[in-house]
C-alpha cells in the first residue's frame, strides 16, 4: 500500500506542476532556464524565447495591403528596453513602467520605402492569446541584490519568455503555511530580496493542496485575497465543474519532470492516477487564476496602479464586470440592457467601475462607446487618467453642466468624468435627445434616491443610453423596482456575510447606550453611579469632581456633556494609547463644537470638528434657521488658522490619518460617505440617521485594519434600539439584503461565559488549583498546548469586547468581572510558563495590540511578563542559571528536555540518523516519566546525560576516525540506519565497517563534485545537471560495492533513502 508523501516538493510543487502542464505550460527543468537566461541568474527573461515571439507576433503594416516586419535591430531595442528598467524612482514606479510597456507596447522607428515612420512593437499578444508562448519553471534562482547568495521561488511562468507569475507551495500539514508563502514573498520583494524578478510579476500565489491566497506586486499580507469562482447559474457551475475534473484527470507524467527525481517518486504519482482524482483547492487556484487566457485577462483588464499601488481585481470585481459586459453586448429594442451592481461597501466599488469602463472601450462588439462616469468623488480623475493610458483613450472632466452638454454632443472619445449636479444640469441642458446606443452612464450608489427621477430624465433626453449604478448598500423594495426599468440587479451580488468570510471587512458590532432624558441632581447620581460602578476608587473620584459641573449646565448641555464624560472614559478605557480612532457624529454643528468643548474640558481624549460653512446647513430637519453665533464663531477662528475650507478639512483629515491626535473627530454630514480610514474603529452615533444614510456611516468603520477584528457603533441616541427591532423597522429593506450587516454587542459578550468555561475545561482533572505545577503537567502535550493558546487567545479577546460595553458592566455582578478578570491573568502567567518550560514559540501578533491594551488596563503591572528571549542550551552557563530558577526537578528536567528537543529540530537536517537516535531516547525518557517507571530526580539526571551527549555530538556507534568530519559522521549514521535494515544478523556482516567505508566513498564523491580547484562552487546544489551525476556515481558504488560485492537485497527505494538524505545533509555543511 502507498502512503501519501507529505515532502512540499511531492504533495504541491509536482501536483501544481503537473496541472500548469496540463493548463498549457511547457515544462523547462532549472537547468533549461538558466541557459534560455544566458548562464546568468540576475537576468529573469528568457531572451531566446522573447526574442522569436516578438518577431513571430508583431508585423509592421506599411499599407492596407502590405506588411513587413520589425528588424532585428528593433527586435534587440524592443528587448533592451524591457531589460533596462531604471528603479532610480522606487520599485513600484518601475513597475508600473514594465506593466505599461507589455499592455501598451515599445513605439520603436523603422525606415519603410525610405521613409522613417513610428510602430507600435506588442511584447504580447493580447486579442489573440493562443499566439503567444507560456512555460513554467521550478526553483528558479535569482541573485539578491547586492549580495553573493540567490533567493528560489517555487513556480515560475512566463509569456514569451516574461515572468508574470510567481508562486510558492507549502506543504498543508504545517501550521499557517500560506501565511509563511506570503511571507517569502515579501521577503523576496525587499530591497536586498529579488525586486528583478517582481518586476515583471503580476500575479502572486501562496498554494497548498487545501487553501490559496492570491495578489499582486508588493501588496501587504492583510490585502492577500482568497478567489472564489462565481457563476450565473447552476448549469454554469456544473460545465465548470466537470471541465476541472476533466483537466485534473488528464494522463500526463512528463519524462522531463520527474527525469532528475528519484524513481519512487515516478511511481507514487502514476498509482495515484491510476483512480480518478478529486480536484483540490489547489487545482481550482491554478485554473482559476493561471490558465494562460485568464491570467491574460487579469493582467490586462483587471490590474490598476491606483496611486502608486498596484492592485489585481477581487473575485467579485472580476465576476461583475464579466457578467455586466455579457448583458450590454447586445442591443435590444435600440437599447442595451444595464443594471445595478450590488457589492457590499469596503470591496472596491470605485475600482470596480473603472474596471468596467476599460472593459467596454476594450470590447470589439461596442463601437465608439461614450461613458460618462457620474461619482460625486473629484479624486478619481487621476486614478482613471492612469487607468486609460494604456488604452490611448482621452479622460475629459466635465466640470461645468455646459461642459458636458458640449461633450456628449461632440465626436470625442474621450471618456467623461463629472459629478452628479453637473450631470443633472447637462440632461436638462439637451435639448435634442441623444439615441446613440453606445452612450454609457455609470453612476456611483450616492444619489441612488435619484434613480426615478433620473431614469424619466433620460428617458427623454437619453433615450436608448445603457444606465449601470454601483451600491454598497441593499437595495430597498421600491428602489429594486425602479432598478428593474434599467435591467435589475446585476449577478452575482456580493453581500456583507460575503465581505465578512472574506476579511475583506470586519464585523461590525453594535451597542445602545441611553443617557437620562430629563436629568435632575438624583437622576445625575443615578446615573453616575451606573457607569462609574466598575471603576477604580482614583477613578471614580476624578469624574465625580468633573461631573459635579453638570447640575450647572441646562438640560440639553447636560446630556452632552454626559455623553462626552461616558465617550472620554470608553475610549479611555478600550483604545487609547493604541493606533485605533474613532468617530463621533453630531445632530447639528453647534452641538458638534459643544461636544469638542466638553471633550476638551474634562481632557481624555483629543478631538477636532469637522463641520462645512455656517452658511450651508448641515444636519438640519428644516430648511429654515438661524445659525448660532457659536457656528460663526468656530468657522471665524478656523478660517483664521487654515486660510480656507479646504486646506482646513485636509488638514484635519490628515491629521486624523496619519498623526496620534486627534483620537476623535467630531462630524454632523461629512466623513459619513466616501470616508476610508481603516485605523477608524469605534463610530459614536448621536444622530438621527436612517436607510443608506445609516448603513453608510456605520461602514465608516468595517475597514480592514492590522489587528482589528470588530467595528464598533455606540449608539447615543437609538438609532438601530437593538438588531431585532431593527431588521423589524427597516421593512424597506428585504430581510436577507441585511443579514450580517450588524451585530449586536451583547451577542458578542453572551459567549465569554462558554469561552471561560472551555479553557478552564482544559485543566478539569486538576484538583488543586493554587498548584501551578499541575497546570504545567496538564499542557505536557504540544497539541493540548496549542488547543490552551486558541481557547486562551479567543477568551481573552470576547473579554476585550465585553469589558468595552457599558451593558456587561451592569448585568454582570463586580466579582464575576473581577474573577474573568483574574483567571486572564492567571491563564496570560501560565502561557508564559509553559512557553518557557517546553520551548515553544509563540505568535506574539495574535496577543499584541488590542490584547495588550486590555492587560494594561485591567490587570495590575507586573503580573504579566512576555518572556520572548528563549536561552539556548549551548549558552551553557546563561541556561544553568535559567534552569537554577525552575522550582521542581520535573519542571528543571521538562525545560531541559524540551530545550534538547528543540535543538534537535532545527539541527536535524545536518546529521538525521545521529539526531533521530536521540529523539527518540529523549521521548522513551519523558515517556518513562509520564508513566511512573523513574522518579523526578531520574528523569533529571537522564534529561541532562542526553542534553550533553547531543551538545557534544557523542554516539558510542560512531568510529573515531570521522570524528573531526561533520558530514561524513551524518553519511555514516545514514547508511548504517539502512545498512541495519537490509542485512540480517545471520549474514554475519559486520556493518559498523561496511557503513564507515560507505561514508567514506560517499564523502570523497560529493567533494569531488563540488569542489574545483580546492574552492567550494558556490551556487552547486542550484546545478541540477552537478547533483544528478553526484547521485549517479553513488548510485554506482552502492550497486557495485555494496549491493553486488555483499549480496545484499537492497532496493532502489533504499539506495535513494542513502543518496537523498546524504546529498541534503551535504547541503547543510557545505555553503
Amino acid at each position: 500500500m502507498s502512503y501519501i508523501s507529505f515532502k512540499e516538493d511531492h504533495i504541491s510543487q509536482i501536483p501544481a506542476l503537473l496541472m500548469l502542464e496540463k493548463l498549457g505550460y511547457t515544462y523547462l527543468t532549472p537547468d533549461e532556464a538558466l541557459a534560455l537566461r544566458g548562464g546568468n541568474l540576475a537576468n529573469v527573461l528568457l531572451e531566446p524565447v522573447l526574442r522569436k515571439q516578438l518577431a513571430a507576433i508583431n508585423v509592421v503594416q506599411v499599407s492596407s495591403v502590405r506588411t513587413t516586419v520589425f528588424s532585428e535591430q528593433n527586435i534587440t531595442a524592443g528587448i533592451d528596453a524591457l531589460r533596462n528598467i531604471p528603479m532610480d524612482e522606487g520599485f513600484m514606479e518601475a513597475s508600473q513602467t514594465v506593466y505599461d510597456l507589455l499592455t501598451s507596447g515599445k513605439t520603436l522607428e523603422q525606415i519603410v520605402d525610405g521613409d522613417r515612420k513610428s510602430f507600435v512593437m506588442q511584447y504580447i499578444d493580447w486579442k489573440n492569446p493562443r499566439n503567444n508562448v507560456f512555460h513554467v519553471t521550478e526553483e528558479f534562482a535569482v541573485s539578491r541584490t547586492g549580495m553573493t547568495d540567490t533567493y528560489r521561488p517555487d513556480i515560475v511562468l512566463f509569456v514569451n519568455g516574461i515572468p508574470l507569475c510567481v508562486i510558492e507551495c507549502k506543504r498543508p500539514d504545517v501550521k499557517d503555511s500560506i501565511e509563511q508563502a506570503i511571507s517569502q514573498h515579501l521577503r523576496n520583494q525587499k530591497a536586498d530580496g529579488i525586486r528583478s524578478l517582481y518586476l515583471y510579476s503580476t500575479l502572486l500565489l501562496a498554494i497548498n493542496r487545501q487553501e490559496g491566497s492570491y495578489a499582486t506586486t508588493a501588496t501587504p499580507e492583510k490585502f492577500w485575497a482568497r478567489w472564489r469562482e462565481q457563476f450565473a447559474d447552476r448549469e454554469e457551475e456544473v460545465r465548470y465543474r466537470q471541465e476541472l475534473e476533466r483537466v485534473v484527470n488528464e494522463p500526463l507524467l512528463d519524462d522531463k519532470l520527474f527525469g532528475e527525481r528519484f524513481g519512487y517518486v515516478r511511481r507514487n504519482f502514476e498509482e495515484l492516477y491510476k483512480q480518478p482524482v478529486t480536484p483540490s483547492v489547489q487545482d481550482e487556484y491554478l485554473y482559476n487564476l493561471c490558465r494562460p487566457e485568464r491570467l491574460l485577462q487579469l493582467m490586462y483588464g483587471f490590474t490598476l496602479y491606483d496611486d502608486g499601488i498596484k492592485k489585481v481585481a477581487r473575485y467579485q470585481q472580476y465576476f461583475a464586470v464579466r457578467q455586466t459586459m455579457r448583458r450590454i453586448r447586445h442591443i435590444e429594442g435600440g437599447r442595451r440592457r444595464g443594471g445595478v451592481i450590488w457589492h457590499t461597501q469596503g470591496s472596491g466599488k470605485s475600482l470596480t467601475m473603472v474596471m468596467l469602463a476599460q472593459a467596454i472601450i476594450l470590447d470589439k462588439e461596442i463601437r465608439n462607446p461614450k461613458i460618462i462616469l457620474v461619482t460625486d468623488r473629484t479624486d478619481l480623475d487621476r486614478q482613471i487618467t492612469g487607468t486609460f493610458r494604456k488604452c490611448q483613450i482621452r479622460v475629459e472632466n466635465a466640470t461645468t453642466g455646459s461642459k458636458l452638454v458640449e461633450l456628449l454632443n461632440s465626436k470625442s472619445d474621450a471618456v467623461i468624468t463629472t459629478i452628479i449636479n453637473k450631470f443633472e444640469t447637462a440632461v436638462r441642458g439637451i435639448r435634442t435627445p441623444l439615441t446613440d446606443p453606445n452612450i454609457f452612464v455609470l453612476i456611483d450608489e450616492g444619489h441612488r434616491s435619484q434613480y426615478g427621477e433620473m431614469g424619466i430624465k433620460m428617458e427623454k433626453t437619453l433615450p436608448n443610453a445603457c444606465f449601470i449604478a454601483m451600491t454598497g448598500t441593499p437595495l430597498m423594495k421600491k428602489e429594486k423596482n425602479t432598478a428593474r426599468k434599467f435591467g435589475g440587479i446585476i449577478q452575482p451580488v456580493y453581500t456583507v456575510d460575503q465581505a465578512v468570510a472574506d476579511k475583506a471587512v470586519v464585523p461590525l458590532l453594535y451597542e445602545g447606550r441611553m443617557v437620562p432624558q430629563v436629568v435632575h441632581e438624583e437622576t445625575i447620581d443615578r446615573y453616575f453611579d451606573k457607569i462609574c460602578g466598575w471603576m477604580s476608587d482614583a477613578q471614580r473620584a476624578d469624574m465625580k469632581k468633573k461631573f459635579s459641573h453638570a447640575d450647572q449646565l441646562n438640560q440639553t448641555q447636560q446630556r452632552i456633556y454626559a455623553i462626552a464624560w461616558d465617550i472620554s472614559q470608553h475610549f479611555r478605557e478600550n483604545w487609547q494609547g493604541s493606533k485605533f480612532k474613532a468617530q463621533l457624529v453630531a445632530p447639528r454643528k453647534r452641538i458638534a463644537i459643544l461636544y469638542k468643548q466638553f471633550l476638551d474640558e474634562i481632557g481624555i481624549v483629543s478631538s477636532e470638528v469637522l463641520i462645512t460653512s455656517p452658511d450651508t446647513r448641515e444636519g438640519e430637519d428644516e430648511a429654515f434657521g438661524e445659525t448660532s453665533n457659536v457656528e460663526v464663531a468656530f468657522w471665524k477662528r478656523m478660517m483664521d488658522e487654515y486660510g480656507t475650507a479646504k486646506k482646513y478639512e485636509a488638514s484635519i483629515i490628515n491629521r486624523f490619518k496619519n498623526s496620534d491626535k486627534p483620537e476623535i473627530i467630531i462630524v454632523v454630514d461629512k466623513l459619513l460617505t466616501g470616508f476610508d480610514e481603516p485605523r477608524n474603529t469605534v463610530l459614536y452615533l448621536d444622530r438621527k440617521l436612517k436607510d443608506h444614510t445609516l448603513l453608510q456611516a456605520i461602514a465608516r468603520v468595517n475597514r480592514v485594519c492590522e489587528d482589528k477584528e470588530f467595528g464598533y457603533i455606540i449608539d447615543y441616541y437609538g438609532v438601530l434600539g437593538s438588531l431585532n427591532s431593527a431588521l423589524e423597522l427597516y421593512t424597506d429593506f428585504d430581510k436577507e439584503d441585511l443579514e450580517g450587516t450588524y451585530t449586536d454587542i451583547s451577542e458578542e459578550v453572551a459567549k465569554l461565559p462558554q469561552k471561560h468555561a472551555e479553557l478552564w475545561d482544559l485543566f478539569k482533572e486538576v484538583r488543586n488549583t493554587t498548584d501551578f505545577e499541575a497546570f504545567g503537567n496538564v499542557l505536557r502535550e504540544e497539541d493540548r498546548r496549542s488547543l490552551f493558546y486558541e481557547k486562551l487567545r479567543a477568551f481573552a479577546r470576547t473579554l476585550k469586547v465585553a469589558l468595552s460595553s457599558i451593558v456587561f458592566h451592569q448585568n454582570t455582578p463586580q466579582e464575576e468581572v473581577e474573577r474573568y478578570k483574574h483567571d486572564l491573568a492567571f491563564f496570560m502567567k501560565l502561557r508564559n510558563a509553559v512557553q518557557e518550560r517546553y520551548s515553544d514559540t509563540v505568535d506574539y501578533k495574535q496577543y499584541e495590540g488590542q490584547i495588550q491594551k486590555l492587560i494594561d488596563t485591567h490587570i495590575e503591572s507586573g503580573e504579566v511578563q512576555v518572556i520572548t528571549d528563549l536561552v539556548n542550551i549551548f549558552d551553557k552557563e546563561r541556561f544553568a542559571e535559567e534552569v537554577e530558577k525552575i522550582s521542581g526537578k520535573a519542571a528543571k528536567a521538562d525545560t531541559i528536555a524540551s530545550r534538547t528537543a528543540k535543538y534537535i529540530t532545527e539541527n536535524m537536517d545536518t546529521d538525521p540518523a545521529f539526531y533521530k537516535k536521540f529523539s527518540q531516547m529523549l521521548k522513551e525518557t519523558i515517556s518513562q516519566y509520564e508513566q511512573g517507571r523513574i522518579d523526578e530526580a531520574e528523569y533529571l539526571t537522564q534529561a541532562t546525560d542526553l542534553m550533553n551527549k547531543v551538545l557534544n555530538h557523542t554516539d558510542s556507534e560512531i568510529p573515531d576516525v570521522l570524528k573531526d568530519n561533520n558530514a561524513a559522521r551524518a553519511y555514516f549514521g545514514l547508511s548504517l540506519e539502512v545498512y541495519k535494515s537490509v542485512i540480517k544478523p545471520e549474514q554475519g556482516l559486520d556493518l559498523t565497517q561496511i557503513a564507515l567505508d560507505t561514508a567514506s566513498r560517499i564523502d570523497a564523491i560529493i567533494r569531488q563534485h563540488i569542489f574545483e580547484k580546492g574552492t567550494l562552487i558556490v551556487d552547486w546544489p542550484l546545478k541540477d545537471r552537478l547533483v544528478g551525476m553526484m547521485k549517479l556515481d553513488i548510485e554506482d558504488y552502492l550497486i557495485d560495492e555494496v549491493k553486488r560485492k555483499y549480496n545484499l537485497s537492497m532496493t532502489f527505494d533504499d539506495m535513494d533513502a542513502i543518496i537523498d538524505r546524504a546529498v541534503d545533509v551535504a547541503q547543510k555543511w557545505f555553503r
